[in-house]
């Protein structure tokens, strides 16, 4: 092993101890990466940066636009509407429908977002059929990585396989090349999923009926603890309040004091309106606030401000549910809020809603909030106005809004550029099936469309392109020119002939899933596919026989991420929402990633033949 390979694994190394451990971002380590292979000289500035001009970069970024596209049309939301009234009573044809749906859309669109769509869905439909929401989540976040076998485009470990074959002068694989063995995978999830199901919760029973009816305040004011918090305060003349904005009182601050809403005169009536950050308050008014911390003596507080505590009925502003608004939050993994405070994330300023309670690992969160480092898994308690609260709705990027109380109207997506939309997605597929348009101009052309129907806009189209990933692809394909260059494939490769060379290219296959599996429990499958694509083309090389199977070996086995909640972002939505231990996904994952593996290696040589 020569030094300037030995520092390419060290540094192969140093970057999943990073992955796995956190302490840096992803996008950040792979970028890191790309300066410490040009400082070293182990890679030209050119070859260290040309995942920046890679085709397959583009048509990725281009599919998160066409995605966010569907979701903004209301299209994903629609298909969940129908698969509620499809399903009607029956469980199991739920599961059947869901999987089944989940993978289709899965296979235009981010896995991550159909299955952060579909958790409202579920839970709803859990709490009609009085079953726990843990025989579905799973069976979710299984098809959501199921769909990314089933087309080309269904995710980007596909189409960083799919280059790596161009790269070296082999043609790639069709838009469906990678469809069949796709559904035959999606029908053994089905049926896993029917068997396992038991395993994942209860069916019914008193127990499991009560605990998932549909919520109400007062289930949530029990939940997080707000008894005797709510205060109903009047702002008597000649308070220092007046004519300042909330901002500028710094209320929660000083005084653990957040104002939830203010009730004021208008036109010879009293009518509730939104505190915002902005809002400047008047003489009358009569603030709702949310006092966090029992230490803080009220009638001084009242004193200080010129306040007049007035009477409050109901409990913690339940009398006012039809002007305040209550909903729970969950962050998923990609969030910018994860690590920071609730102060530091301005959430009342960006969103014009309050946090006042977090729930984590199950256990209500006491004392003071505002500075609480947000953590993944966490349930945020909001509260404001209903008209924010249907807008957070809409804002996937950081959160996905849980079930709401009882108290809420549902809410129907805006639909009038559905099929505008559909139009733009089946128009990209078609040119796709042609092999006479590239697939990345395919895409961007999609793209234009949506904009042109105004499916989308210019700000949501940068906003819904998962910078992480792109920087994160770009920063991994060094790798894999300098593992080439300083010989670090040979010698993996090697290794494995010597393992598996004289048992057969079955083996073989068997030897690259289950090493492609491993590497992808440290790092995303992304950055898995980027490392492991070169070494199984190079490895078939060795063996004399047709390097499509090795690579579509590998493109199933990035996808098949099942075996822990935090292998891929899909299983990490579902942990809370399903009430899962860490335990749950070895036990139905490491089994069902085993079938995958056996009928993979069996029915890929089939369609792909040595």
């Amino acid at each position: 092993m020569n030094s300037e390979l030995l520092w390419v694994l060290s540094l192969l190394l140093i970057a999943i101890v990073l992955f796995t451990t956190n302490k840096l971002r992803m996008d950040v380590v792979a970028l890191l990466v790309i300066i410490a292979f040009v400082l070293s000289g182990t890679l030209s500035l050119q070859e260290a940066t040309a995942g920046f001009s890679d085709p397959n970069v583009i048509l990725i970024a281009a599919l998160f636009v066409i995605g966010e596209g569907l979701v903004r049309t209301g299209v994903a939301y629609q298909v969940g509407d129908w698969l509620v009234r499809v399903a009607g009573s029956s469980e199991t044809k739920m599961l059947m429908l869901l999987m089944f749906t989940v993978a289709g859309l899965g296979a235009f669109m981010s896995s991550t977002g159909v299955v952060a769509i579909f958790i409202p869905v579920v839970l709803s439909v859990a709490v009609r059929m009085k079953i726990s929401p843990g025989r579905l989540m799973m069976p979710l976040s299984f098809a959501g990585l199921i769909s990314g076998m089933m087309t080309l485009v269904a995710t980007p470990p596909n189409m960083v396989v799919n280059s790596e074959l161009v790269r070296e002068g082999i043609a790639g694989f069709g838009f469906f090349g990678v469809t069949p063995i796709g559904l035959v995978v999606l029908l053994l999830g089905v049926g896993y999923m029917l068997i396992a199901r038991r395993w994942l919760g209860d069916s019914g029973g008193t127990k499991t009926k009560s605990a998932w009816e549909r919520r109400t305040f007062r289930d949530l004011i029990r939940d997080y603890k707000l008894t005797g918090r709510a205060r109903r305060l009047a702002v008597r003349s000649g308070s220092l309040l007046i004519g300042r904005s909330l901002d500028e009182l710094h209320l929660r601050a000083r005084y653990s004091a957040n104002v939830i809403g203010i009730e004021r005169w208008k036109r010879f009536r009293r009518v509730m309106i939104s505190a915002f950050g902005s809002t400047e308050l008047r003489e009358g008014d009569v603030l709702l606030i949310d006092m966090t911390d029992c230490d803080i003596d009220l009638r001084q507080f009242c004193s200080e401000q010129q306040l007049e505590p007035m009477v409050l009925r109901g409990e913690y502003f339940s009398e006012q549910s039809r002007n305040v608004g209550m909903a729970e939050v969950s962050l998923i993994p990609e969030s910018a809020l994860l690590g920071k405070s609730v102060r530091d994330a301005t959430f009342r300023s960006r969103y014009d809603l309050n946090v006042v309670g977090i729930r984590r690992n199950g256990e209500t969160l006491q004392g003071k909030l505002v500075d609480e480092p947000l953590g993944l898994g966490d349930i945020l308690l909001v509260i404001g106005d209903w008209k924010a609260i249907r807008q957070l709705q809409a804002k996937t990027h950081d959160f996905i809004v849980l079930n709401l109380p009882a108290e809420v109207d549902e809410v129907a997506p805006a639909i009038t550029q559905a099929p505008h939309a559909l139009f733009c997605l089946a128009l990209m597929v078609a040119m796709m099936l042609t092999d006479e348009i590239p697939n990345p101009i395919a895409a961007l052309i999609a793209c234009l469309l949506m904009g042109r129907f105004r499916c989308i806009d210019m700000e949501s189209a940068y906003k819904a392109i998962h910078w992480p990933s792109i920087i994160l692809i770009v920063g991994m394909m060094p790798f894999a020119q300098a593992l080439q260059k300083t010989g670090g494939v040979d010698l993996i490769v090697r290794g494995l002939m010597d393992v598996a060379g004289d048992a057969g290219p079955h083996v073989m296959l068997a030897c690259l899933f289950v090493l492609c599996a491993t590497i992808g429990l440290f790092i995303s499958n992304t950055a898995t596919a980027v490392l492991m694509a070169p070494i199984a083309i190079a490895a078939a090389r060795e063996m004399g026989v047709s390097p499509y199977p090795f690579a579509m070996i590998i493109a199933i086995a990035a996808s098949a991420a099942f075996m822990t909640p935090v292998s891929s972002p899909v299983n990490t939505l579902v942990l809370g929402p399903g009430n899962y231990k860490f335990g749950d996904f070895l036990k139905i994952g490491v089994p069902f990633t085993v079938l995958v593996m056996i009928v993979s290696v069996l029915l890929v040589p089939w369609l792909y033949a040595f």
